[in-house]
């Protein structure tokens, strides 16, 4: 059984009380698939450390994605009573514990309040990338399911959006 905590949608609030160390990972990412033993590790040494260890996967919660504003993987985030701070050191499981033990986090800058994931700009943010996966799905009916061609389907949602402006404008 894992020792780290996954989060998503519905729970991701739980990483603003407390300290977190949270990596992004999608399945596919040969990168991520190197360090998932490494943060497992990590993650039993947990309770000893006095910090809980998450994750989230992008392809399953394209909301939690946009929230953090996450571009590359893994991306790892520390979390400490909702101040979050963008963890860019070595993947090593020392480097990891020491992060936490050493406290080397209070030397990193947090991540501007705007851009902070509980901000009302990074909320918008997450209903973008929300948006974009809707938009995915509806693609993937039309051409998979109805097997509609994909320059058709195109076409669709170019004057779905050109009907969406007029209407606005409007």
């Amino acid at each position: 059984r894992s020792s780290v905590q996954v989060l998503g949608g519905s729970n991701w609030s739980l990483v603003l009380q407390g300290q977190w160390m949270l990596e992004f990972y999608a399945p596919w990412c040969p990168a991520c698939k190197q360090i998932e033993l490494t943060w497992e590790s990590f993650a039993k040494e947990s309770k000893h450390l006095d910090i809980t260890v998450g994750k989230v996967d992008i392809t399953q919660e394209p909301g939690l994605t946009g929230r953090f504003f996450v571009t590359t993987l893994p991306t790892i985030y520390h979390a400490n009573d909702g101040v979050f701070r963008r963890y860019r050191g070595s993947r090593t499981l020392e480097d990891l514990q020491g992060y936490v033990l050493q406290r080397k986090w209070e030397a990193v800058e947090p991540v501007a309040g705007w851009k902070s994931p509980s901000s009302i700009m990074m909320h918008g943010m997450a209903g973008l990338f929300h948006l974009s996966g809707w938009i995915r799905q509806i693609h993937s009916y039309l051409t998979g399911t109805l097997g509609i061609h994909v320059w058709i389907s195109y076409g669709i949602f170019i004057l779905a959006t050109l009907l969406i402006g007029l209407f606005l404008g409007l």
